[in-house]
């Protein structure tokens, strides 16, 4: 079960809900660094929301203990903290969620890195047009638009929001159904954009007066950074392997001429695969030397040996079936690792795992 906040004063109401909720953590759990190095216990995880359906964004703010869920199908924004109550904050207006196929709606969620002084949340979301970034404060849900005209299709709409090191917004996109998309530097489908917070160019992106960062991608859903700075992405494939890649600016990924290693000087290969039946990757977060990639179809959280933009061992599965299908992976300020389900139809957690050693 879950409330919703009145319309006028949510966002008073939102603050002073997160400070009881912060309460509740210092009593229980309180916030903590995280370790350099961590690793995490799933044998039991820590169960902060339940009642969801297809949690897809998931973000925290500056406050170090309140944290932001989007719902893809509904458009709801919704506050979760643990041992307290999901809470509607507001709702973007979203096309969406009409079958089971439909993977349109309310995607990415990323807080403004200037957040204590203009309050912006970014958002990922698809139009009856097309999709786009828009921005909104939580005292308002007025949305502005960012970065708009990005293709959208039923599926593969990628949807992945997040401020890198450098305050850019990178946004993952993808082929929206169209693979000739991808290897065209005049669309936005089927890339990772890298954009100013306004949505403006930055002067030194790849090409010139173009958002593209990477492209001949065909559905990217998971963006991270290691300790040293290097990007990761997560890939879905089409019917044969699904990628873990490094990004590197102005790269080209190959889809469609390409799924998974192509060993193709024009093209950059993955650093790692799996067959799309072992993962279907969406969400990714570097924790340490380690990336934790979220798996829907595989129904599993893949983790990764990474360092310098090289993989450098085997990657191990973790709760192989427990969860169902795991959409989101993020760092929490607490230190540990949150996870999404995405299964649909009211089943769907938000799960926390305690880092060991931490």
């Amino acid at each position: 079960m879950r409330r919703r906040l009145p319309a006028i004063g949510a966002a008073i109401a939102g603050l002073v809900l997160a400070a009881g909720t912060a309460t509740a953590w210092a009593e229980e759990d309180p916030p903590a660094e995280p370790a350099a190095d961590p690793t995490f216990d799933f044998r039991t995880g820590d169960t902060v929301a339940t009642g969801l359906t297809i949690p897809w964004g998931l973000t925290f703010l500056p406050d170090g203990v309140s944290a932001l869920v989007a719902e893809r199908n509904s458009g709801d924004v919704l506050r979760i903290g643990y041992d307290a109550e999901p809470v509607v904050l507001g709702n973007l207006e979203v096309v969406g969620g009409t079958n089971q196929f439909d993977e349109r709606g309310l995607l990415g969620l990323a807080v403004s890195p200037t957040f204590a002084s203009d309050g912006w949340i970014y958002a990922y979301l698809s139009t009856e047009e097309d999709n786009r970034v828009v921005r909104f404060t939580l005292d308002s849900f007025e949305p502005e638009p960012v970065v708009t005209g990005i293709p959208s299709a039923l599926n593969h709409n990628g949807g992945r929001l997040a401020f890198g090191p450098d305050d850019k917004l990178y946004i993952s996109t993808g082929d929206a159904n169209d693979s000739a998309n991808s290897q065209d530097l005049d669309s936005l489908g089927g890339k990772i954009l890298r954009a100013n917070p306004d949505g403006s160019v930055p002067d030194d992106n790849p090409f010139e007066d173009s958002l593209v960062y990477t492209w001949g991608n065909r559905n990217v859903q998971g963006l991270t950074w290691g300790p040293d700075g290097e990007m990761y992405f997560s890939e879905l494939g089409q019917n044969t392997w699904d990628e873990l890649n490094h990004a590197e600016p102005g790269g080209n990924y190959g889809w469609p001429e390409v799924e998974g290693t192509g060993g193709e000087p024009e093209f950059v290969d993955p650093l790692a695969t799996w067959s799309t039946a072992e993962a279907s990757p969406s969400g990714a977060e570097v924790a340490g030397d380690t990336i934790y990639i979220g798996a829907l179809r595989g129904q599993r959280l893949w983790t990764v040996p990474v360092s310098g933009g090289e993989v450098t061992g085997e990657p191990v599965a973790e709760l192989v079936s427990e969860l169902g299908r795991i959409r989101t992976v993020e760092l929490g300020p607490d230190g540990w690792l949150w996870v999404t389900t995405s299964n649909g139809n009211g089943a769907d957690e938000v799960i926390r795992y305690r880092p060991i050693g931490g």
